[in-house]
C-alpha cells in the first residue's frame, strides 16, 4: 500500500477544514506539497465544483479551488508527486477538453497526472451549467470511453453513444500512454464502473466495513488501484498508535492506496506531521517512492 493525502486549504469542508486553512494560500500548499514530494507519498489531490449553492454549500463547503491551474502551479514546485483530481465531474466536459488540458497538464508535469473522474451529484450545478442530469450515468460510460480513446494520442478516434471524433489533432497530449483513470463513487455501480473501465476506484462517504463488504463482493482485477480514505484526520505526532492502527485496516480493507487528511495547526505543523507518518508507516510494509 502507498499513501497519498487530501491536500487542504483547496477543498474547505465545514467540518474538517482547519481554523488557519481560511487564510492560507498556494505558497502554503507548494510547500506541503513539496514536502510530501521529497518524502515520497503517492499523490495530493485536488476536486471540482464550479458554483456550489449557498444552502448546499453549508454541508458541502464553497471552496474548490480549480484542479487545472493549481495542478500547474504545483506541477513546477514537485517533481515525483503525482497530481491526482478527486474528482472531475464528467458531464461538465467534453472528453476532449480533458484530453486536452490534462493532456498538456500530463506532459508538464513529466507523466504525473492521474485523472479522477466522477458521474456527479449536484443537480443544481449541472442545471446552472446547462448540462444534462438525467442519464448521466450512460454519458459517464460514453465519455470514459472517449478518454480512453484520446488520452496520449495525437489524433485521436472514437465513435460512441454520446461523443464522435476523428480527423481532429489533439496537441500537445498526454505524455504518458495510459494515464490512470480513478473513478469515484459510493455505489456498487461505481465499482463495477471503474472495473470496466478504469484504473482506479476512489469511494467517498462510506464505512470501512461497507467497502470492505463491497470489495468482497465485487473483486477488483489484479493491478487496479483501491484508493481508501482514513476518515477521521491522522494525528501521527500526538496519536501515533491511532495512526498506524487506522493505515492497518484500510490495508486489511483491500487499499491499494491509503487517501489520507492530516490533523495540523498551520503549514510547519502539517509538514512535521508528513515527516512523522512516513517514519512509522515504513516499518508497517507501506511503500513509499
Amino acid at each position: 500500500m502507498r499513501i497519498g493525502i487530501v491536500t487542504p486549504v483547496l477543498i474547505q469542508h465545514p467540518g474538517t477544514r482547519g481554523d488557519w486553512e481560511t487564510g492560507a494560500g498556494i505558497d502554503d500548499v507548494a510547500t506541503i506539497a513539496a514536502a510530501a514530494d521529497r518524502l515520497g507519498y503517492h499523490h495530493v489531490t485536488c476536486s471540482e465544483h464550479v458554483a456550489v449553492p449557498v444552502d448546499i454549500a453549508a454541508e458541502r463547503g464553497g471552496t474548490y479551488w480549480d484542479p487545472l491551474s493549481t495542478f500547474g502551479f504545483l506541477a513546477a514546485r514537485t517533481t515525483r508527486i503525482r497530481l491526482a483530481t478527486q474528482v472531475l465531474v464528467l458531464g461538465y466536459h467534453h472528453p476532449l477538453e480533458i484530453a486536452k488540458r490534462y493532456g498538456t497538464l500530463d506532459r508538464i508535469s513529466g507523466g504525473r497526472v492521474v485523472l479522477g473522474l466522477g458521474v456527479g451529484s449536484l443537480r443544481e450545478e449541472f442545471d446552472l451549467l446547462g448540462a444534462p442530469f438525467d442519464g448521466r450515468g450512460a454519458r459517464a460510460d460514453d465519455a470514459l470511453r472517449a478518454l480512453r480513446a484520446a488520452l496520449g494520442r495525437p489524433t485521436p478516434e472514437y465513435h460512441g453513444e454520446f461523443y464522435d471524433f476523428a480527423d481532429v489533432i489533439v496537441e500537445p497530449h498526454a505524455a504518458s500512454e495510459r494515464v490512470p483513470l480513478w473513478i469515484g463513487g459510493r455505489t456498487p455501480r461505481s465499482l463495477r464502473r471503474a472495473i470496466a473501465l478504469g484504473d482506479g476506484w476512489v469511494p467517498f462517504g462510506l464505512r470501512l466495513d461497507d467497502l470492505a463488504t463491497m470489495l468482497a463482493a465485487t473483486p477488483p482485477p489484479p493491478g487496479m488501484d483501491v484508493v481508501l480514505a482514513a476518515g477521521r484526520p491522522l494525528d501521527p505526532l500526538g496519536s501515533a498508535d491511532a495512526a498506524a492502527r487506522a493505515l492497518t485496516r484500510l490495508r486489511d480493507a483491500g487499499a491499494t492506496i491509503a487517501g489520507v487528511t492530516i490533523d495540523a495547526s498551520g503549514v510547519d505543523h502539517y509538514v512535521d506531521q508528513l515527516s512523522a507518518l512516513e517514519q512509522l508507516a515504513r516499518p508497517l510494509g507501506i511503500e513509499f517512492d
